[in-house]
C-alpha cells in the first residue's frame, strides 16, 4: 500500500438510505466502515417518502423503526396502490403488524439511520466525491477529496448516475425516459378547496387540469410534496432548475389561481427511464440501490428495494471481510437480488402504462378491467404482496414450505418471558429458533447464530434457523430437527469453526 493510502475493511460510496442502512449493518457487524458522500451536507428533500410494509418490518429487526414513526406524517389508515388505481392494496392478509405505507421524509430517514451508523462506528465523510477506483485482487483503492482509500470491497450506493458505475464503464442497459416530470418540496401561503388537508389514498391525491397532472402530497406546517407533468412537456434538460413560474403555473392549472407558492424548499426533474445492472459484483466492487436498478417511481418502491438491497448484503459483506464466508454467499446477494429488481422494473413499466395521464381508448379499457380484477381478494392479495414486498420469496434449498419466506413478527413465549420474534434480531445475528425443544443438545453454534427456546402457535413449524434479514433458511416440523441439514445449513451462513 502507498504511504498516501489509508486502510479500511469496507467503502460505502454514498449517504442515501442505501449507503447509510448498508453502513450501518456492518458496523453493527464490527466491520470497519466508510461512507464517502459528495454532498457537502444532508439535503433536506422527501424524494421517496414512503416506507413499505415489509421495510418497516425489516427496520424493526435492528429497532430503527420507532425512532422513524416519531418523524412519521400523519395519514389516512389505507393501503398502497398500483398503478395509481382507486382500490387499496390490502396487506392484512399477510399478516404483518404494518400493513399501511408510511409516511417519512427521505432526509428524516437518513438522519436517523445515519445517527445510528455512527453510533454502532461507521464514519461518514461529506464533501467528498469519488473521482477514482482502482481494484486488485486484494482491494480496491478509491480517491476521493484529495485522498486515496484502501479498502477490502467497496459498495457503490450513489444513485441512478453513479459514478463508481461509470468509472468502472459498466454498462446500464435498459429504457431511456420517455417522459419528464418535475418533484418540488413547496410551502402554501395559500390554499383552495381543492388542496388536500390530509395524506390519504394516492388515487384521491392525482389530479388533472389544464393539460397538467399533479399530485400534492400535505406534510403539515404548510409544507407539501408536488410532483407535476405536462401533457406536452417542453424540451428541458433534465438537469435544468425547476423555476418558481414553472411550480406556480402548474399550481395554478390543477389548483386554482387562489393556491399560492409561498417557498420552494428544494426541486428537482425525473424521467421514467428503466435500467439495471446486468451484474451486481464487479471484483471487489458491489452495487446496491438506484446505482444497480432504476425505474419509473410508481408504486413507491425506489428507496425501499435500496434499503432490503442493504439488509441483503450487509450479513453477507460482513462475512467476507471477517473471512468466514462459505464459498458462493457473497455471489448469493447478486443471485438473490437481481431478480427482485427485475421484477419491480417489469411491474412499475406496466403501471407506467396503467397510470398515463391521456390514456388512450384501450387503455382506459384495460384500466377498467384491472380496476375490476383489484377488487378480488387473491388478485388484491397478489398485488399487495408484491408492492409491499410482504410475497417475497428467496429460492433457498429445502423442502419447508417456510423455506425463504419472511416469518412475521409472532408474539414469543421465551425463558426470559412474553417477546416478538423482531426484538430477537438487533445484534444482526441469524436466529436459531427451538420451538418445541427438537434441536439437538450440545449442537455446535458459531458465534453469529443466536439459540432462542420459545413457544408460538403461529409459526408453522418445530424449529426453524431465519437469517440475519429475517427469511428462514431452514424449517423442520418434525419430533427432532435432523442434525444434518440443519449443520449444513449453519455452515451455509457461516464457516466460522
Amino acid at each position: 500500500m502507498d504511504e498516501n493510502e489509508t486502510e479500511i475493511e469496507v467503502v460505502v460510496a454514498g449517504a442515501g438510505p442505501t449507503g447509510l442502512m448498508l453502513a450501518y449493518e456492518l458496523a453493527l457487524a464490527g466491520v470497519e466502515t466508510l461512507v464517502l458522500e459528495k454532498l457537502p451536507r444532508p439535503v433536506e428533500q422527501v424524494k421517496g417518502g414512503g416506507i413499505q410494509p415489509r421495510t418497516a418490518e425489516m427496520l424493526e429487526l435492528r429497532g430503527l423503526l420507532e425512532p422513524l414513526l416519531k418523524r412519521a406524517v400523519s395519514r389516512e389508515p389505507v393501503g398502497g396502490h398500483f398503478a395509481t388505481l382507486p382500490v387499496p392494496l390490502d396487506c392484512a392478509p399477510w399478516g404483518t403488524r404494518h400493513p399501511y405505507p408510511i409516511a417519512i421524509p427521505q432526509w428524516e430517514i437518513e438522519e436517523v439511520l445515519e445517527e445510528r451508523a455512527i453510533a454502532a462506528g461507521a464514519r461518514v465523510l461529506r464533501g467528498a466525491a469519488v473521482s477514482g477506483v482502482e481494484q486488485d485482487g486484494d482491494g480496491v483503492v478509491v480517491t476521493a477529496a484529495g485522498r486515496a482509500v484502501r479498502a477490502r470491497y467497496l459498495a457503490a450506493c450513489d444513485g441512478g448516475h453513479s459514478t463508481v458505475r461509470k468509472l468502472l464503464g459498466l454498462p446500464f442497459p435498459g429504457r431511456p425516459g420517455t417522459h419528464q416530470a418535475a418533484l418540488a418540496d413547496i410551502r402554501l401561503t395559500a390554499a383552495s378547496s381543492l388542496v388536500p388537508r390530509q395524506m390519504g389514498h394516492m388515487s384521491g391525491l392525482t389530479r388533472h387540469a389544464g393539460g397538467y397532472w399533479a399530485m400534492l402530497v400535505p406534510l403539515g406546517d404548510d409544507r407539501y410534496r408536488f410532483t407535476f407533468g405536462h401533457a406536452e412537456p417542453a424540451d428541458v434538460d433534465r438537469d435544468t432548475a425547476v423555476t418558481h413560474e414553472e411550480i406556480t403555473a402548474a399550481l395554478h392549472a390543477v389548483y386554482g389561481r387562489e393556491t399560492t407558492l409561498g417557498r420552494v424548499d428544494n426541486s428537482s426533474r425525473f424521467t421514467d427511464a428503466t435500467r439495471q445492472l446486468e451484474q451486481y459484483r464487479a471484483g471487489r466492487v458491489l452495487f446496491a440501490g438506484d446505482a444497480a436498478h432504476i425505474h419509473p417511481p410508481l408504486g413507491g418502491q425506489g428507496l425501499n428495494l435500496g434499503i432490503q438491497d442493504a439488509f441483503n448484503l450487509g450479513w453477507k459483506l460482513a462475512a467476507a471481510v471477517q473471512d468466514r464466508a462459505p464459498s458462493g454467499l457473497l455471489d448469493s446477494y447478486h443471485a438473490e437480488r437481481h431478480p427482485v429488481a427485475a421484477q419491480v422494473l417489469r411491474h412499475t413499466s406496466a403501471q407506467r402504462v396503467l397510470a398515463d395521464q391521456d390514456p388512450s381508448e384501450d387503455v382506459a379499457a384495460l384500466r377498467d378491467i384491472v380496476i375490476d380484477l383489484l377488487r378480488l381478494p387473491d388478485t388484491n392479495r397478489h398485488l399487495a404482496g408484491l408492492m409491499s414486498g410482504l410475497s417475497l420469496r428467496y429460492p433457498l434449498p429445502g423442502d419447508h414450505p417456510l423455506t425463504g419466506q419472511r416469518v412475521p413478527d409472532a408474539d414469543l413465549i421465551t425463558e426470559g418471558g412474553p417477546t416478538r420474534l423482531s426484538t430477537l434480531f438487533r445484534s444482526g445475528h441469524a436466529v436459531l429458533l427451538d420451538l418445541a425443544g427438537t434441536v439437538p443438545a450440545g449442537l455446535r453454534l458459531p458465534p453469529q447464530v443466536d439459540l432462542v427456546h420459545a413457544t408460538c402457535p403461529d409459526i408453522p413449524a418445530t424449529s426453524l434457523l431465519i437469517r440475519p434479514d429475517g427469511y428462514t433458511s431452514w424449517a423442520t416440523d418434525g419430533s427432532a430437527a435432523p442434525a444434518d441439514s440443519l449443520r449444513t445449513t449453519i455452515n451455509n451462513l457461516t464457516n466460522t469453526p
